[in-house]
């Protein structure tokens, strides 16, 4: 076991086997490549995303069936490469990826990533941020539905 100092959980100890490696960084994170899925049970569905490079860089995810069981991923002939995937069919998402949205909290509430979902081939545990421009999903997902007008 490894360990690694947070700003968030305190000294963590984590399987060297199991960081996950962004061979092309992150968005804005170019340098930041090697990072640790964390969860527990008190926050699931969540997974922290802690960087093993940069004790305060922390990213809060879910899975993206858990926010819409019926979606749809595109990733690019570029990432799959990165990913060390084939470039036909897509990843299947369970199967071969884990496939991740980033949430970030808003004035209107908390939100979802749905146009840039973090992708991770389960086998070798390289990672991308899939950015699907054509796809049709947000980058502001809302994840809570809006309430109803009250009638008096």
């Amino acid at each position: 076991m490894a360990v690694a100092e947070t700003n968030n959980f305190g000294r963590i100890s984590y399987d060297p086997g199991a960081a996950i490696e962004f061979p092309c960084g992150l968005p804005g994170f170019d340098d930041r490549r090697r990072f640790v899925a964390l969860q527990f049970e008190d926050t699931a569905p969540l997974t922290f995303l802690q960087s093993l490079e940069r004790p305060d860089l922390c990213f809060i995810t879910m899975p993206v069936l858990a926010v819409d069981p019926q979606y749809r991923l595109e990733v690019s002939g570029e990432d799959l490469g990165h990913l060390e995937l084939p470039p036909n069919p897509q990843p299947r998402i369970g199967e071969e990826v884990l496939c991740l949205t980033v949430l970030s909290i808003g004035e209107s509430g908390p939100t979802a990533n749905l146009l840039a979902p973090v992708v991770v081939n389960l086998r070798n545990l390289k990672a991308v941020q899939a950015v699907a421009p054509e796809s049709g999903y947000s980058h502001q997902h809302a994840l809570l539905a809006e309430e109803a007008p009250v009638c008096s």
